[in-house]
């Protein structure tokens, strides 16, 4: 118990500089991802195009698009798959059904080390361009606007 206080702590604090300073992929992104996501996302996961052949057989492997280079990430913010890495993530303060997205609980071991990691993320990919709109119109999902795109950030 003793050990997850600590964690949880010390992911708080990484965040908090982090933040102070400017983000970046390499600095910053790249280590929660090993973290956190690249045992399904990682190396041996198939590449987004694949994917998305055969979504139901790798999602059964517990196996999802590989994300473990920067522009392979970028593909699931900005396109093809517009908002995918964002609806994921998010902690369901965005959507309208306010619940968290399905990898949400994989952001860390507890509350406090989720929201400290999503914080990050989300000053990663940039001030107002966390969104959940797809590339186009999907039901009562907008499509993701230029202004939404512009504001990415992203630096590597």
């Amino acid at each position: 118990m003793i050990f997850k206080v600590i964690a949880s702590l010390a992911c708080a604090a990484l965040a908090s500089a982090a933040l102070a300073a400017e983000v970046s992929y390499r600095i910053d992104i790249r280590p929660l991802l090993k973290a956190q996501c690249l045992e399904c996302h990682g190396d041996e996961s198939p590449a987004f195009a694949d994917f998305l052949l055969a979504q139901e057989k790798f999602k059964k492997e517990k196996q999802g698009p590989r994300l473990g280079s920067y522009g392979e990430l970028v593909q699931v913010i900005g396109w093809p798959d517009a908002g995918a890495f964002m609806r994921r993530l998010d902690d369901g303060s965005n959507s309208s059904n306010k619940k968290p997205g399905n990898m949400y609980k994989y952001l860390g071991e507890n509350d406090a080390m989720r929201a400290a990691n999503l914080k990050l993320l989300k000053a990663w990919v940039g001030d107002g361009a966390w969104n959940l709109n797809h590339w186009e119109k999907e039901g009562d999902v907008p499509a993701v606007t230029k202004e939404q795109l512009d504001r990415l950030k992203l630096k590597y």
